[in-house]
């Protein structure tokens, strides 16, 4: 075997060993010096060189982004996700007929739809689903992430709270966490417009909370405006604490005016 794919396949099973021992600073020095070395493989994109070794380099490093993928999901580090992913997409996109597929592609697929949901980023949600073939539609892993998004557009958020318990990978955890809090500040907001109060159960089964104690620690670090008095959440402090906006009826009916002005003279 090549001596640079023998000391890469050495380096990645190093990088396993520490990912398994959960080291993750370990992991990354590890993963810094196998990006380096991958710099010496002309069969990666872009070149897409035609060597003797051009399968098992790209396996090789379709293997290392990866894990460098699922490394920034165990270290809650979004920009890594990104930077990661844009580098193993053309694994997915580029390669076919060249390497077979990855076990790992529609898992990592998935995640990065749910991290695009997470990060309100709608449009490009869709964008990465019109690049998937129509096959993947059917796939458990991306089907959770579009269930997800419907569910959020629909407002429907306790199928939404109620989908981390049943998240098809373990990466998932982290992003539904996320989306979890999202979704309950949603609500909260929600809530403090339409109701004075509410009895703390029934804020224990709109916000998802298993326990009082959940629920009363999520008001103390995220909404302290909010009392709890004699078995109910009230939101009448945070109404009150909210400014109100008056509106310049004035400058809108003038700025108004002038759009039919114009109008007309276009007709």
């Amino acid at each position: 075997m090549d001596p640079k794919l023998v000391e890469v396949t050495q380096l990645i099973d190093r990088f396993k060993a520490a990912f398994k021992a959960s080291n993750f600073d370990v992991c990354s020095t590890l993963l810094s010096q196998l990006k380096v070395l991958l710099t010496k493989f002309p069969s990666l994109p872009p070149v897409f060189q035609q060597t003797p070794n051009a399968v098992e380099e790209l396996k090789l490093a379709r293997e290392i982004y990866e894990q460098a993928v699922i490394l920034s999901v165990k270290m809650e580090d979004q920009d890594a996700f990104e930077r990661d992913f844009c580098q193993l997409k053309p694994y997915y996109m580029d390669t076919c007929g060249i390497i077979p597929p990855s076990s790992e592609e529609y898992p990592i697929m998935g995640a990065n739809l749910l991290r695009l949901l997470v990060q309100n980023r709608i449009a490009e949600f869709h964008t990465e689903l019109e690049l998937l073939p129509a096959k993947a539609l059917d796939n458990a892993y991306i089907k959770h992430g579009v269930e997800l998004e419907q569910s959020f557009m629909e407002g429907a958020y306790n199928r939404v709270l109620s989908a981390r318990q049943t998240a098809p990978h373990e990466t998932y955890i982290y992003f539904m966490d996320l989306l979890v809090k999202t979704v309950r500040d949603e609500i909260a907001g929600c809530s403090e417009k339409g109701y004075d109060y509410l009895s703390i159960n029934d804020a224990k089964q709109m916000f998802k909370f298993s326990s009082d104690k959940e629920l009363q620690q999520y008001i103390a670090e995220e909404h302290p405006e909010w009392d709890v008095k004699d078995g109910r959440v009230l939101f009448q402090k945070a109404k009150e604490s909210q400014p109100c906006k008056e509106i310049p009826a004035a400058p809108v009916i003038n700025q108004t005016l002038g759009y039919a002005r114009e109008l007309e003279r276009i007709v």
